[in-house]
């Protein structure tokens, strides 16, 4: 079969992972390294990582560890992670992303302000996220679990918001995002809430940002991949998204091919493509999460080329 294939340049790893994985390769010794869950969405990354020494722990398994060494992932760790290292004698290598870090302490900033300085009701945070993903659990640790966690649903029935009721309006409200989510999703949920918002004050839709501040904080280099991702799943017949099934990112970016390409089909290994996908002179393109290394993208490639 003659297929055109293009990998998608813009796909593979965030630095954030690249750079998680490059200190993990770096510091395997002789008896391997610990890392805290799972340093990537990925079974089949993971699967290469685990043969060369990698061994995924989590955190009840590190309660029972002392003078060990383990590594946090580029997702990152409430603080509780760091005082049980601290009490075991468990010496952390910390490659938790820049991005999320940077939003951590917005995030401790913001709710120490809020809690030491208010007139009124004292506000909310709010987290924009996908429930128990490792990032929003290392965000909501960081304010000790006093965070509201809202996420976009998409059914057979349309959209729905999760979490959204538990928000009160009558309370300003400090809105953040999980780095890797959905930029188009973040402001139907943001306009939800300030929709919600106005009623409850029962002022116009301009009145109610004097109770609402939402913070921009999805990755720049995750935002800039939607945007390329639809002018790439546009231009040809035939979109292969590869990715992880534990993958949030994964999920997002392969929803949004398949709004603008009906020919999208998401696998995790060349073993999952079914040949009636493609016909004759098919132009496919090849693209993934920011979990998704190149080298599987490549594999993908390769067996394309070669059917």
């Amino acid at each position: 079969m003659n297929l055109n294939v293009e990998i998608d340049t813009q796909s593979g790893f965030c630095n954030g992972v690249i750079r998680a994985i490059n200190t993990a390769e770096k510091n395997l010794g002789d008896n391997g390294l610990y890392s805290l869950g799972a340093i990537v969405h990925n079974s089949e990354e993971l699967g290469r990582l685990n043969s060369i020494g990698l061994k995924v722990i989590d955190i009840e398994q590190m309660k029972g560890m002392r003078d060990t060494t383990v590594l946090i992932r580029a997702h990152g760790e409430p603080p509780q992670t760091y005082e049980i290292a601290w009490q075991n004698n468990i010496k952390l290598i910390d490659c938790t992303c820049p991005v999320v870090l940077k939003l951590q302490e917005k995030i401790r900033d913001t709710y120490s302000e809020i809690r030491q300085n208010h007139n009124g009701p004292c506000g909310q945070i709010v987290i924009f996220g996908k429930e128990g993903h490792a990032e929003v659990n290392g965000l909501v640790g960081q304010v000790n679990g006093d965070a509201v966690i809202v996420d976009v649903i998409h059914t057979e029935n349309g959209v729905s918001f999760k979490g959204i009721e538990k928000i009160d309006c009558l309370r300003p409200v400090y809105i953040f995002s999980q780095t890797t989510k959905d930029p188009k999703e973040y402001v139907t949920i943001c306009g939800k809430i300030r929709s919600n918002i106005s009623q409850a004050h029962n002022c116009t839709l301009e009145e109610a940002d004097r109770y609402i501040k939402i913070h921009n904080t999805i990755c720049r280099q995750v935002a800039q991949r939607h945007e390329n991702l639809v002018e790439f799943a546009r231009k040809h017949s035939v979109i292969i998204f590869v990715s992880g099934k534990e993958s949030s990112n994964g999920k997002v970016l392969y929803d949004l091919c398949k709004s603008v390409n009906k020919n999208s089909y998401h696998i995790q290994n060349t073993g999952q493509i079914e040949l009636w996908w493609l016909k004759e002179n098919d132009s496919v393109g090849i693209c993934g999460a920011t979990s998704t290394p190149k080298w599987q993208l490549e594999n993908v490639a390769e067996y394309l080329k070669n059917l």
